[in-house]
């Protein structure tokens, strides 16, 4: 097959596509599928390991989608900030999904009372977790528990089943659908036509080994759509790249002097969006106000935006 034709468009994406389960094509994704769907035939607690960026997440919500719940019944936490009351009141939620992100960032409170909830034992009745329990991590709980930072007790519970989601560099046939997807869906987002990759960019992004995973991929396309040109584009990421060798791909382009593609990628959005604001300024002949609504955006979120590029003492027309 001719390497081009692995990166055709997939069609308009939908919208609201954050968090969505993204199934590929290597075998390994097909098979993961599988497991999603006959865990969603129950409610045993899962647990779902992987680097940052490679789609925890989207996992979550692919079991309670095929779960058959209403979206709304998806309640999820950024482990770090909760405090133990709320999952006092998440015990009584009921039929739905509770999602705990990164559940090893629990404060010791926050792990005692998971424990109680998982378990039913409180002094003033029998209180048990009524929503379906899934966690994920990006750290070795394992090693957390023998650490003595993690309760090993509240691990075995949440850990009936264990998912571990490969990283996106042990799946590259993967790469080039989820290229066209990300493409389409900013194509979508911008109102720009679904680009057409050539065959060097499509080398380069098969080649490199994705630190950053999923996240880091959608980045690089949300930079290639914004700024209309993929030769402008990836000019201004070349010029900081350079190749790691082939057996070094888990670290990436971190080595001394070197940025890497995610560094690369934020630059690139940054200058695309920062274009943007400026073009939207020129049309409303820098009526903030008109811009910030053009741009989709807050009123404060863009005078914030303004002066993070240097415009912040910018008088508002008229």
């Amino acid at each position: 097959m001719d390497q081009n034709s692995n990166y055709h468009s997939v069609g308009s994406a939908p919208s609201t596509v954050t968090d969505k389960f993204l199934e590929g094509l290597s075998a390994g994704m097909r098979a993961l599928e599988v497991v999603i769907r006959e865990l969603a035939q129950n409610r045993v607690p899962v647990l779902i390991l992987a680097e940052p960026g490679a789609g925890k997440r989207s996992v979550a919500r692919r079991i309670h989608e095929m779960s058959g719940l209403p979206a709304e019944h998806f309640r999820s936490y950024a482990s770090a900030s909760l405090v133990p009351e709320q999952l006092e009141g998440e015990s009584q939620f009921g039929q739905g999904t509770l999602f705990l992100e990164e559940v090893g960032n629990l404060s010791a409170a926050c792990q005692a009372k998971l424990g109680e909830v998982l378990t039913g034992e409180r002094k003033n009745g029998n209180h048990s977790l009524g929503a379906r329990l899934i966690c994920d991590s990006a750290r070795d709980l394992e090693a957390e528990v023998r650490l003595g930072k993690f309760r090993e007790d509240v691990y075995y519970r949440i850990s009936a089943v264990c998912l571990r989601l490969p990283p996106l560099r042990q799946r590259k046939e993967d790469i080039p659908f989820f290229v066209n997807f990300f493409l389409a869906k900013y194509a979508q987002e911008f109102h720009r036509p679904v680009p057409t990759l050539s065959a060097h960019t499509q080398q380069l992004l098969g080649e490199y080994a994705w630190p950053g995973n999923i996240r880091e991929l959608s980045e690089i396309a949300r930079a290639i759509v914004v700024l209309g040109n993929e030769a402008l584009a990836m000019d201004g990421l070349r010029a900081m790249l350079t190749k790691t060798d082939q057996g070094n791909q888990s670290s990436g382009f971190a080595t001394k002097g070197r940025v890497s593609l995610k560094q690369a990628a934020r630059a690139a959005s940054r200058e695309a969006e920062k274009e943007l604001i400026l073009n939207a300024l020129t049309r409303t002949r820098w009526n903030r106000r008109r811009a910030a609504q053009d741009l989709q955006i807050s009123y404060k979120a863009l005078l914030y935006k303004l002066k993070q590029i240097g415009f912040g003492g910018e008088a508002e027309a008229s």
